[in-house]
């Protein structure tokens, strides 16, 4: 099955492929991934759990949240939380341009948009050339990694979705399920 990217006015749309949740595998075991950058780093988001891709806009701030949710969004109807991926990976919080977007992802039942710098490309390359992360430090970034991929002498982090709800003290982000 084929994935398709189109552009609308509101941004990127993203469809076909497997269900949610699954791995972007074709044929020969390639698998795909949207590549999005935050700073100068890069990394890959499985293009299967990606939505839409949207311009940054506007969103509403809810008391007593983690300082990398940035607030929620109503897309269509969803109301769905804004995680900061730089504050989330302990860079501090991003000063949003309107060159800022939003990659919507679904992870299990629940949508979840994630603030990146900007989209870079859709990936494709082998499963097997995917690296496994180094652990450093217990707890560090590097849990929210499911492996690296070097494309291009690029060096892609893979982000590893679930886990990055799933290690917070926090369950406000994954909020009541849609």
């Amino acid at each position: 099955m084929s994935t398709q990217v189109t552009a609308n006015e509101s941004g990127l749309s993203i469809s076909g492929g497997a269900a949610p949740g699954g791995h972007a595998a074709g044929p020969a075991g390639l698998a795909e991934y949207i590549s999005f950058a935050i700073g100068d780093d890069q990394y890959g988001v499985d293009i299967m759990a990606v939505r839409e891709i949207k311009e940054w806009s506007n969103v509403t701030h809810l008391p007593k949240q983690p300082d990398y949710v940035r607030g929620v969004l109503n897309l269509r109807g969803v109301v769905m939380p804004i995680v900061d991926l730089r504050c989330r990976f302990g860079q501090g919080l991003t000063e949003t341009t309107p060159t800022h977007i939003i990659i919507i992802v679904q992870i299990d039942e629940r949508q979840v948009g994630l603030l990146a710098d900007r989209v870079l490309d859709i990936v494709s390359f082998e499963s097997t050339k995917i690296q496994p992360v180094p652990h450093t430090a217990q707890g560090a970034t590097t849990d929210f990694l499911s492996g690296l991929v070097n494309q291009d002498n690029t060096m892609i982090a893979l982000m590893d979705l679930p886990n990055l709800l799933s290690v917070q003290d926090d369950a406000s982000v994954t909020g009541p399920k849609n």
